[in-house]
């Protein structure tokens, strides 16, 4: 006969009924399927974001991220001819002071709606490029995932594993790994790869978050904890 729970006792824990939970001597893991904490959306500040398109480098490329009932509308016209078959353009987050820690996630998650078929790419850095005379900003280390919208579905799901370290656009096979304690910059783009794609581009994205597969000791973690600014 089952003896019911005294939770006045010490090491009972009250349990809820809809995530998993395995008792362990010393801890206990909650199991959720795919938890994910929103980062940008539904209702995004563009405040927050700007664009980085390849004018900087002399190309004629432009993005815009305009509000929708959906999230966001990144669309734009991507142009090689100015560059010579390069191109990108792009919109990143903004802020020096902006510290995202993602320490107990397991990767990232946007939720989109495709509109064409066009590979774009997801990047983050842990670093603020440094400014140059003229300006611009240097060069830094970048963590990349690229996609096709149209072949990912609504979701398109990223363990860390799965983004390359890259410098300005090329393979690091030696690269650090990231510090994702301490994320500076999220971006999303769409590039020529070397003239294999251009003109006009449309994606709807709804949200941006971080999923983490399992829970360890409950922990309460909010929109608010997972970006700081020092």
């Amino acid at each position: 006969m089952n003896q019911p729970i005294d939770r006045s006792a010490p090491g009972q824990f009250a349990v809820c009924d809809n995530p998993t939970i395995h008792l362990t001597p010393f801890c206990f893991t909650m199991e959720y399927p795919a938890n994910k904490q929103i980062i940008f959306g539904p209702d995004w500040d563009l405040n927050r974001w700007t664009t980085s398109d390849d004018r900087v480098r002399g190309g004629s490329s432009v993005s815009n991220l305009e509000p929708t009932a959906l999230g966001v509308l990144f669309h734009g016209n991507l142009d090689i001819e100015t560059l010579g078959g390069a191109g990108f353009a792009s919109q990143r987050t903004v802020g020096n002071e902006q510290i995202w820690d993602l320490t107990g996630y397991d990767g990232i998650g946007l939720h989109i709606v495709p509109l064409d078929g066009n590979r774009y790419t997801f990047s983050l850095t842990d670093e603020i490029p440094q400014h140059r005379p003229d300006g611009r900003e240097q060069s830094a280390l970048v963590w990349e995932y690229d996609f096709c919208a149209s072949e990912t579905g609504r979701e398109v799901r990223l363990s860390w594993k799965d983004l390359k370290p890259t410098y300005r656009g090329k393979p690091v096979d030696d690269a650090r790994p990231l510090d994702l304690s301490h994320v500076r910059r999220f971006r999303i783009m769409i590039r020529s790869f070397f003239g294999a794609q251009q003109g006009d581009f449309s994606l709807n994205i709804q949200s941006i978050g971080a999923f983490r597969e399992t829970y360890f000791d409950n922990p309460s973690v909010t929109k608010e904890s997972i970006g700081r600014g020092d």
